[in-house]
């Protein structure tokens, strides 16, 4: 009898009443704000409540480098959530909203899998409590309010030129990357250059996810910088308006988003930035609420650590002035295989020699996340076909790096599949351990910051910068942002900026090939190699499969 899909795990599943929910965390009814029974928004006054209160332990879930094998590192992280609350601890699972662009794209649906899911799934992964609709609003608001500045006399005397904010929108479409705006004529405005990214790579998106309260949300999106004026003055949003505006716009987003896990276990699903073009994590808000409503709290950073652990730990650490107790590095035998030079196609014959290569991915990811001065345990997050003597490779490899690897089976078990390791993420979290500190400190230069990450955490020989983008990077400083933390754009497939290189690859340079300024968000962006802020569609993309059966019901969407 063949295993029941993930939709039709998530449709034989009977969620509990929000209202229910929410009391395993002392969260009372009436400071929910319902969206139908099975989804809720925390009202703001509760949170400005939870201040106070006496903070629970904070887990980081990440992972090994990806590969179209994947590894669960989501589905992982709610196993391990449920797991923690079956040996009865009060537990909080923090993750971030799926977009529609890899949901219709490539990647598909984002709310774990098998038996360790969060629910409503279908909602989640579609347009859920509308959260990245408000962002995506608010993100053109902006652009709009500036091209009609510029129409209606130009007061501030923005230069068109050296109009920085481009247009957002939550789907795939490359033919967007670059366009001209305001043709046909005078009543159409001044024709310039623009372009699309997708909404996860939003600056108001980093603000929603790293504001405190809607008071900071709305000071952030008035410090976003939009440009510069014809004598080269930076222009922000608040100069021409827009900040009360898109705070109009994103007042209800603002509020975390409570649902459930398949075994009940409250999960709070908020913002949600891509960890390859943008800062990969969930918001601080729902983040805070979690530890002052739980004893552990267990959150995720998209993709693998270079990426997502990397920016959860140097950037929205440092912004909420969180300290994690302890991290998971998810790995599974198969992305292990293909780190080792193995196939799609060949994965399924045991392979020995391959994990031993590939394990070397995974021990530069130990390295590097116990620099921070954390404890780490390694998650092998199993599927069938994995043999005992694959799995042995690991646990030595692990072993070796003074650590222990843990053998789970929550997609098939549940949370009985993911006892041992929840055991040893509580011991960790709990020993005192954790020693954290930042990759750098602030006061030391954005180029420097940037080498930083490339040679300590990519183990690059160093960077590639222009001329130009240096004497960016300078005026920046010189205008008062040389302490922000950097925030790299790359592939998330690699180490380096090629995403065919696998494995722990060396000998290699990171091209920075354009730097951005997020006053708002807190951060300068560096665009490396060939990343791309609004991707594109594969050749058979997944909406393709996407549809609604005789019954109304949707297939093919995970």
């Amino acid at each position: 009898m063949p295993q029941p899909s993930d939709i039709d795990i998530a449709r034989a599943a009977t969620p509990r009443p929000i209202a229910e929910v929410a009391a395993r965390l002392g969260i009372p009814e009436a400071v929910l704000h319902p969206y139908g029974r099975t989804k809720a928004k925390l009202d703001p006054d509760f949170l400005a409540s939870l201040a106070s209160r006496p903070q629970g332990r904070l887990v980081l879930v990440t992972a090994i480098n990806p590969t179209p094998a994947g590894e669960g590192k989501t589905t992982t992280t709610v196993g391990l959530g449920d797991a923690l609350a079956a040996l009865g601890h009060r537990t909080a699972i923090c993750l971030r909203e799926p977009s529609l662009g890899p949901c219709f794209g490539m990647k598909g649906g984002a709310a774990g899998g098998g038996y360790a899911q969060v629910i409503p799934m279908e909602e989640i992964n579609l347009h859920f409590t509308g959260d990245f609709h408000a962002i995506t609003s608010a993100h053109n608001l902006l652009a709009a309010l500036i091209d009609n500045h510029i129409h209606w006399g130009n007061a501030l005397g923005i230069d068109p030129r050296r109009v920085t904010w481009r247009r957002v929108m939550d789907m795939n479409d490359r033919s967007l990357r670059d366009i001209v705006t305001s043709l046909g004529g005078p009543q159409n405005g001044f024709p310039r250059q623009s372009g699309f990214d997708i909404t996860v790579a939003s600056e108001v998106m980093a603000i929603l996810c790293l504001a405190t309260d809607l008071a900071d949300l709305e000071r952030r999106l008035g410090a976003i910088v939009i440009g510069q004026t014809f004598d080269r003055r930076p222009v922000h949003a608040r100069d021409i308006g827009a900040d009360g505006a898109m705070a109009v716009l994103l007042a209800q987003a603002v509020q975390p988003n409570l649902v459930q896990t398949l075994e009940g276990t409250p999960a709070f699903v908020h913002g949600g930035p891509f960890a390859n073009i943008a800062h990969g994590c969930n918001s601080v808000i729902a983040t805070r609420a979690g530890l002052a409503l739980a004893d552990i709290v267990v959150t995720e950073a998209g993709f693998g650590a270079d990426l997502g652990a990397e920016k959860f730990l140097d950037i929205k650490c440092r912004a909420a002035g969180l300290r994690p107790d302890a991290a998971v590095i998810v790995a599974t035998i198969r992305a292990l295989k293909m780190n080792g030079g193995v196939p799609r196609d060949a994965l399924g014959a045991e392979d020995v020699a391959a994990v031993t290569r590939g394990c070397a991915n995974l021990g530069r990811h130990i390295e590097n996340v116990r620099g921070y001065g954390l404890p780490v345990v390694v998650a092998i997050n199993a599927f069938d076909g994995d043999t005992p003597a694959e799995t042995a490779v690991v646990e030595a490899f692990v072993a070796g790096h003074g650590t222990r690897a843990v053998l789970c089976r929550h997609w098939a078990k549940g949370s009985q599949g993911a006892l041992e390791l929840a055991e040893e993420v509580h011991r960790l979290a709990t020993s005192g351990a954790a020693q954290f500190d930042t990759l750098y400190p602030d006061d030391l230069p954005l180029l420097s910051k940037i080498e930083a990450v490339a040679t300590r955490i990519y183990r690059a020989d160093g960077v590639v910068v222009s001329a130009k983008i240096r004497d960016q990077l300078a005026a920046w400083e010189a205008e008062g942002y040389g302490h922000l933390p950097v925030c790299i754009a790359k592939t998330q497939y690699s180490f380096s900026t090629d995403p065919t290189r696998l494995g722990a690859p060396t000998g290699f340079e990171v091209p920075v090939r354009e730097v951005r300024l997020a006053a708002g968000a807190g951060f300068v962006v560096a665009i490396c190699g060939d990343i791309m802020t609004m991707p594109g569609l594969p050749r058979v993309p997944a909406a393709a499969s996407i549809r609604l059966d005789a019954e109304g019901r949707i297939q093919g969407l995970f």
